[in-house]
């Protein structure tokens, strides 16, 4: 993607600057499993991780992404169309535009690229026409349509469309070139010119007839060079040539038309040779890659960068239609979609209001409805969750699900939620357990420690920062009071924080260890709560739970000491 003027993602790119996301927290979301099953071919998941992976917190961007989401979404067969023209765009632009300074080109190949411009025009009216669709709302389909009004609309345009109709002669039609040769009077020849372009094949009935009655007839030789009309091969010089300069016409094409203003002149051969063959060869060549030139020259006069900015969208488009396909699939399965929406402006900065939303990782484990909702809301006030409860309660789930709704939401596409409010974030920045052979050279506190300055120094309070278990690999006593650190840090950050724990003491003491009466943000314990020892999935703003989750799991698995020794 060459974020260029034209563009239905990137919009005022000399105001708006883009953040990639680490290539850990794309991961640590679960995004490459989700995008995996959104691409039709393994070559478009780049394509849709970088768009997504592009952050900026600029909230017009992610308005002017969901409306155009909205737009293609509401409306399959103008996306469907719009898909179909701009690909034709491209095709056009990769085999027509930007191949049109080859020195190698020769008269077959522009023959057929005038038909291509012939295609061109074709495509942009249709692509025009696309449109003009009345339900179409977006600023960015908006912009497109204006832009391609603007090319319609020009002299240029228009005087394109006037030269290829002009020009543009269908190459399974030409059968035959006319080609007129001077001899001296040794009948060796001197030079040669195009004469027409036929529609027809040369006929003749015999070479040597018709080289006696050149020769020789009196009533036969003509009196000037000029062509009579006439559609019948006269040759005037011996086999050997005859043989060359009938598979030469026979194989290649040309145009023959006014407004090409060409009178192509003989082509000297002035040193006497008598090695013909060679001479007439050398002489055809010449004389096309004259026309070649002649004809380059007039279609380089319509080579202008708006060609190239409609062919660029073709990916842009592809991240839309691909993410739409997707969704309302997903959607006629009974799974819910809202479109999200940007906090309006002069609300609290770096808010988010989420409800009954749930993991994209769902999809596929569980049915529509058994996808348990969630309800969580950023504020002033509210900036840091601690979030406690059971062993395989959801604690993780919930903390991918808050990630994926800003990523989802930034690039414009409906989230998995009811309803989502937020203002866009400069960073997502996750602290996951790190993988084994990355712990290697500083132990694995050392290295969580390590990748959470890192990550506080990338924060601002504008980021959502999602921290799974960090400090859980020392004792509690010591990633107790490292968690404490940490979360006094952010809060005077004043980022986004939903923080994962088994440390119910790390919650149960915020009030007294965390929050501090100098700041208005404070964090708060979320928990996951368990309803008759059984986890819910649902997370609510509350005191912890304050008992042990170990107790249920090793009596499910066996492992108390009743089980064990058979003593209970």
């Amino acid at each position: 993607m060459a974020n260029s003027e034209l563009s239905i993602l990137f919009p005022d790119q000399d105001r708006v600057t883009y953040a990639m996301i680490p290539e850990e927290t794309w991961h640590d979301l679960g995004m490459d499993a989700v995008v995996e099953k959104v691409a039709k071919t393994p070559q478009e998941v780049p394509l849709l991780q970088r768009v997504m992976a592009s952050l900026t917190p600029d909230p017009t961007v992610s308005r002017f992404r969901t409306d155009v989401f909205a737009d293609l979404q509401a409306l399959p067969e103008v996306r469907n169309r719009l898909m179909t023209l701009l690909d034709q765009v491209k095709t056009f632009y990769d085999y027509g535009v930007s191949r049109s300074h080859s020195g190698d080109d020769g008269l077959w190949d522009l023959m057929h690229r005038l038909e291509g411009y012939h295609d061109y025009i074709l495509t942009v009216e249709a692509i025009r026409d696309c449109l003009t669709h009345r339900e179409i709302r977006s600023e960015g389909l908006t912009r497109l349509r204006d832009a391609v009004d603007q090319i319609y609309e020009s002299n240029s345009f228009a005087a394109l469309k006037k030269d290829v109709e002009a020009l543009r002669v269908s190459a399974s039609n030409v059968r035959s070139l006319t080609v007129g040769i001077n001899v001296n009077e040794r009948f060796e020849a001197i030079s040669m010119g195009l004469v027409s372009v036929n529609a027809k094949p040369f006929t003749h009935s015999g070479l040597l007839k018709h080289f006696v009655t050149a020769v020789t007839a009196r009533d036969s030789v003509q009196p000037e060079a000029d062509w009579n009309g006439r559609l019948t091969y006269e040759p005037a010089s011996p086999p050997s040539i005859l043989q060359k300069m009938e598979s030469y016409a026979l194989k290649s094409t040309a145009i023959r038309n006014p407004l090409l203003g060409l009178s192509l002149a003989a082509v000297p051969r002035d040193d006497g040779s008598a090695e013909v063959p060679h001479q007439m060869d050398t002489a055809a060549s010449q004389l096309v890659n004259r026309l070649v030139r002649k004809l380059k020259e007039i279609l380089a006069q319509y080579m202008n960068i708006s060609v190239r900015d409609i062919a660029n969208l073709i990916p842009e488009l592809l991240f839309y239609v691909r993410w739409a396909e997707y969704l309302e699939a997903l959607k006629e399965k009974g799974w819910r979609f809202c479109k999200p929406e940007v906090r309006a402006e002069g609300e609290s900065s770096s808010g988010m209001e989420a409800r009954g939303f749930y993991n994209l990782k769902l999809i596929g484990s569980v049915a529509p409805g058994d996808a348990v909702p969630n309800d969580l809301t950023f504020s002033g006030e509210k900036r840091i969750y601690v979030l406690t409860g059971a062993n395989r309660g959801g604690k993780t789930t919930v903390t991918q699900a808050v990630g994926q709704l800003y990523l989802m939401a930034q690039s414009g596409l409906s989230v998995p939620a009811d309803s989502f409010v937020f203002d866009p974030a400069d960073r997502v920045l996750t602290h996951f357990p790190a993988d084994e052979d990355k712990t290697l050279d500083l132990g694995r506190l050392g290295e969580e420690c390590r990748r959470f300055r890192e990550l506080y120094l990338q924060a601002t309070e504008r980021s959502l920062i999602l921290l799974n278990e960090s400090f859980s690999t020392t004792s509690f006593e010591e990633g107790y009071y490292i968690a404490v650190d940490a979360l006094r840090a952010m809060l005077r950050k004043n980022a986004r924080v939903i923080y994962n724990t088994h440390m119910h003491k790390l919650a149960f003491e915020l009030d007294t260890a965390v929050n501090s009466p100098e700041t208005a943000a404070k964090a708060l314990s979320l928990v996951s709560v368990t309803e008759e020892g059984i986890p819910s999935f649902r997370v609510r703003v509350a005191p912890p739970e304050g008992k042990s989750f170990a107790r249920p799991i090793a009596e499910k698995y066996g492992v108390t000491y009743e089980a064990l020794t058979g003593l209970g």
